[in-house]
């Protein structure tokens, strides 16, 4: 028979070895990050153990009121954060509350702005994600691929004839703010409302370093909470529409309509990143700007097809490369990884395959989040030119990559700054299962 305690510390084991190795590793995934030691702590409190459904103060269940007072000040610090009226926190992440708009604002057969998945687009505004759950039809933009942006007037022109009723602004691959203020005349002519998905950049709007949908014309903003934004997984939904039956739909659709017990110890957690990201936003997203701006160049120096060099390369978080040459986004994402470079393949306009694209994607947010700046960057582009363009092994860049990596292994941006950043807790000594 089999030995389940034998199975219960290879499992342990398989997950302190991954800490281990990012601990050692420089992390470049656009849509990860670090939590702070307080919002690690919470996750592992007896929130996790407990159900609060409905809102604070009209829950269906019992035993709530230590829960209720968290939430209401995670809602008041969500308020706070994006300048706005109306907050749910209740979404379990951000497809989840993107599933919650569509319900709030779409029937079957409802046709929505969007762009495509070559242009950026997360895939809950595909056919196979979101899109496809509620049934909407996609009405694409027109999208210049030089400029990484919307063709403002040819958008215009589609928007008009084709009268969608909701148009979403939203991007995986996120290098620019949206043109929502040259579009603002157009949604109202058509009587189209915009929802912004901020999932990527919520932390950099939150420190008002990107945009500000919500008073650039947008009805609702959605998103998930563990990117710019460096808080736990889970998801969010914000409005300063004052339109009481939006809210009591976005309301509705967050509960009963996607989830039922909404992870407490992620929402308490997220409270914690919310009042952190007050205190140490700003500084956090400037430098999280400044460090992409710099990896861009540093790359474009060493030979890097960075896209968008004429435009400063990016005004977020995130670098975007075609890697054609070096052999394509599946193969060079991987030859990153066995150098300890995490980075993830990316559809860059004109791909075709998903699986197969030319891009790859970059974000700065995590090696910020440990106290990196520009001169680290410079030193992540020499590693990759030394990898992909001079033939130097894995191994010696993976050596140098750990080299780097040392002296940068502690939280930053946050209450309790200092902690190990990949730290593993032992809650239980080997034998004691």
């Amino acid at each position: 028979m089999e030995d389940l305690e034998a199975t219960v510390q290879r499992i342990r084991t398989s997950v302190k070895t991954h800490s281990t190795w990012f601990e050692g590793a420089l992390p470049l995934i656009a849509s990860e990050n670090l939590l702070s030691p307080y919002a690690k702590e919470l996750l592992i409190s007896d929130f996790h153990s407990r159900y609060a459904e409905g809102l604070p103060g009209e829950r269906y269940y019992e035993g709530n009121r230590w829960v209720d007072e968290v939430e209401l000040e995670c809602l008041r610090l969500a308020r706070e954060v994006f300048h706005c009226e109306f907050a749910d926190v209740r979404p379990i992440s951000g497809t989840v509350a993107n599933i919650a708009v569509l319900r709030a604002m779409a029937e079957p057969g409802d046709r929505f702005g969007s762009c495509r998945l070559a242009e950026g687009a997360h895939i809950s505004s595909a056919a196979f994600g979101a899109f496809g759950i509620r049934s909407v039809k996609p009405v694409y933009y027109a999208f210049d691929p030089k400029e990484m942006q919307l063709d403002v007037d040819a958008t215009k022109r589609i928007l008009l004839q084709e009268r969608p009723k909701v148009c979403l602004f939203g991007l995986s691959l996120f290098l620019f703010p949206f043109p929502l203020t040259e579009l603002q005349e157009t949604l109202r002519e058509i009587g189209a409302p915009g929802w912004y998905d901020g999932a990527h950049v919520l932390g950099l709007i939150g420190a008002g370093m990107f945009q500000d949908p919500l008073h650039e014309g947008c009805a609702v903003l959605s998103g998930s909470t563990h990117k710019t934004l460096p808080g736990p997984q889970h998801g969010i939904l914000l409005s300063d529409s004052k339109d009481p039956e939006l809210r009591k739909k976005l309301t509705q659709a967050a509960f009963p309509g996607v989830t039922s017990n909404h992870h407490l110890n992620e929402m308490a957690a997220l409270a914690v990143s919310l009042a952190e990201h007050l205190k140490f936003g700003q500084e956090y997203a400037r430098m999280t700007i400044v460090n992409a701006k710099s990896l861009g160049a540093a790359l474009h120096q060493r030979g890097f097809n960075v896209l968008c060099a004429e435009k400063g390369f990016t005004e977020s978080h995130q670098v975007a490369i075609r890697v054609e040459r070096e052999g394509g986004g599946e193969s060079v994402a991987k030859r990153l990884e066995s150098a300890r470079l995490v980075v993830n393949k990316n559809l860059l306009p004109g791909d075709k395959s998903p699986k197969n694209p030319e891009g790859i994607r970059l974000g700065t947010q995590e090696l910020t989040r440990v106290g990196m700046g520009p001169s680290e960057m410079d030193a992540v582009a020499e590693l990759m030119d030394d990898l992909l363009h001079k033939g130097k092994s894995p191994e010696e860049v993976g050596a140098r990559v750990q080299e780097l990596k040392k002296r940068f292994t502690q939280v930053h941006y946050c209450f309790g700054a200092g902690e190990a950043a990949y730290r593993y807790y032992d809650l239980v000594q080997p034998g004691s299962v």
